[in-house]
């Protein structure tokens, strides 16, 4: 089958699968509107029996005052109250009826989300048919293989015989195609650096001819593919003075034989005397991690004295379709493999200052150097650290590990991966590109390689951020984080309506039902001014000012009472407890907008 015919019927099959994340995103978002019908309905229904109630009490007292004056009741008055209770009973009907057009969109909804849930098995076993067509056994890569440690062993005059474990094990044909070089690589590396000549081999009382393996293993959804030799081992001796010749490690460090060996794969890294076209070309094996980064995987050394050295390679079973976890940094969004991340934390804010500060953070006993994820792509310097906690990533690839302060995580997805291109190939830690069901597109990038190029030019714009700032405080002030906002009502559609009016105006917006819930919230974060109406269950807005002003951290925020109780007393009662503002419903858009611009603008005045 032609290979190119095949990679377009994969990709329509990804195509596929984004079309129907999409159609399910919409579906979730029908499933919100629906709910809040159902809780509009039952609103209703309980305003109406009240209505229904308070006519039946006004007629029956009507009634019976009448009889008490010996008066007849007034055939215009009973007319009234019967057409009055002839209305409620109209909506009563109409209610009804849109009840039951709210259940027929429940059972439609339901039915639409069984037929999708099937839809998607169906497409998970149509994508995973094809991907299978483009699988490959190993050994298909193995006569390269082998004529590379030949011709190596023939250069170097000396004995190796290889074997391949597992070859029957499949891979996905871009990923042996596009690896092959790099296995190349290393195979050349196990011979010119790792295997001892024959006498040295049987002094050292081992056999003359060395052992090079390939050892191909499947773990979930990756392939685990070990290159390792019998040979002499790294030269942790040598790797160390060439570290400290090139200023990576200082002359005193203590670090342990893992993460020295970590150091080999550094870009122009190299033990070797001469540079010969064997023995790495000069290049050394960044150039082997950068190809494995590129893929989504990771690449792990272990090397024992005397014993060999083992390159491990974690690989993505295919790179067409893959499993993600979406982290969002103010505006921006950034999708990182799920086989890397290692844990997600809530982190104290006092620790994320020290983090910032120290540039590490503790985890698991372990210095672990920490970063704002947006500061690594070249967007901002350091994130926002706002409220009690703050979340922070722990990303781990191979025996290396970074710790990203992010504003969310978003959530976990499987994704439909696709090409960069030749251009965007090399750019670090860019392991693919896809399309979120919101038809946005979205980055994946590996943070641990982001790090290794770009944390130096992190740390010293976060040294030099407050002598920048404190040089342009006059010309520039320096950037304020967005307003928020708290807007707390028992109505669903005002808070809503009123939300997206402020964000519409660039303020975040925090929402609350009534004054317990909004409490809570104040706890968490301060926001710049309080709306709030007055009559709420559980707590109303009364209530909720007296608690405010009497808390020593809110006492000064601005509050804008906004209610359809409009008498003097409901002001006078407000202002006596501390309202600064109070609105009538409806409320004029254009004086809620500069209300809230003004206590805005005072707050990040101060």
């Amino acid at each position: 089958m032609r290979a190119g015919l095949l990679d377009r019927m994969v990709n329509q099959a990804g195509e596929v699968s984004i079309t129907r994340a999409r159609i399910d995103a919409d579906v979730k978002s029908m499933q919100g509107s629906l709910g809040d019908l159902t809780d509009s309905l039952e609103r209703m229904r309980r305003q109406l029996r009240d209505i229904e109630l308070q006519a039946e009490t006004q007629i029956s007292s009507r009634i019976e005052a009448a009889k008490a004056a010996l008066q007849t009741f007034d055939p215009l008055e009973m007319d009234r109250f019967t057409r009055f209770q002839e209305l409620t009973r109209f909506m009563a009907e109409s209610v009804n009826d849109v009840a039951t057009l709210q259940r027929s969109l429940q059972r439609t909804l339901q039915s639409t989300e069984d037929e999708l849930a099937a839809q998607a098995r169906l497409t998970r076993e149509l994508q995973d048919d094809l991907l299978r067509t483009r699988m490959v056994e190993f050994e298909s890569a193995s006569d390269r293989l082998y004529r590379t440690v030949r011709q190596a062993a023939k250069e170097t005059g000396k004995q190796v015989r290889m074997e391949i474990i597992g070859g029957a094990i499949e891979i996905d044909r871009g990923v042996l195609e596009r690896m092959t070089g790099p296995f190349e690589h290393l195979l050349r590396n196990c011979v010119a650096h790792g295997i001892e000549a024959p006498a040295v081999r049987q002094a050292a009382g081992k056999e003359a001819a060395g052992l090079v393996s390939v050892t191909v293993a499947q773990a979930g959804n990756e392939v685990a593919v070990d290159v390792a030799d019998d040979g002499a081992g790294l030269d942790q001796s040598r790797v160390r003075a060439r570290a400290v010749e090139r200023g990576l490690i200082a002359p005193d460090s203590r670090i342990s034989d893992d993460e020295l060996s970590q150091l080999i794969f550094m870009p122009g890294f190299s033990t070797a005397e001469t540079v010969t076209e064997l023995a790495g070309r000069g290049v050394g094996l960044d150039v082997v991690r950068a190809e494995v980064n590129a893929m989504g995987g990771r690449i792990e050394t272990h090397s024992e004295a005397g014993r060999g050295t083992r390159f491990r390679l974690l690989l993505p079973l295919t790179t067409a379709v893959t499993q993600v976890v979406m982290l969002r940094c103010g505006e921006l969004q950034v999708a990182v493999p799920s086989t890397l991340v290692e844990v997600v934390r809530r982190v104290p804010s006092a620790e994320v200052e020290r983090g910032y500060a120290e540039g590490q953070i503790d985890y698991s006993g372990q210095h672990v150097p920490f970063f704002w994820l947006a500061a690594l792509l070249q967007a901002g310097t350091r994130g926002e650290v706002a409220g009690r906690n703050q979340v922070v990533v722990v990303i781990r690839s191979a025996s290396q590990r970074v710790a990203v302060h992010v504003d969310e995580v978003v959530g976990n997805q499987e994704v439909v991966v696709k090409n960069v291109g030749p251009q965007l190939a090399r750019l670090p830690g860019l392991a693919g590109v896809t399309l979120l069901p919101s038809g946005a597109v979205a980055l994946i990038y590996n943070p641990v390689a982001l790090a290794s190029v770009y944390a130096e030019q992190v740390r010293e714009r976060l040294r030099l951020q407050p002598a920048a700032q404190a040089e342009q405080a006059q010309a520039q002030p320096a950037p304020t984080r967005t307003p928020m906002v708290m807007v707390v009502d028992d109505s669903l559609t005002v808070r809503r309506v009123t939300q997206r009016l402020l964000s519409r105006e660039g303020y975040r917006v925090v929402t609350a039902k009534d004054g317990l819930e909004a409490l809570e919230r104040l706890a968490e974060e301060r926001p710049v001014v309080l709306l709030s109406d007055i009559e709420m269950p559980r707590m109303d807005g009364f209530d909720l000012v007296r608690n405010v002003r009497a808390d020593p951290r809110l006492a000064g925020l601005p509050v804008v009472m906004i209610s359809s109780r409009i008498a003097q007393k409901h002001r006078d009662h407000a202002a006596g407890l501390g309202v600064d503002h109070y609105l009538g419903k409806p409320y004029s858009e254009e004086e809620l907008l500069s209300l809230v611009a003004r206590y805005a603008g005072a707050d990040i005045q101060t």
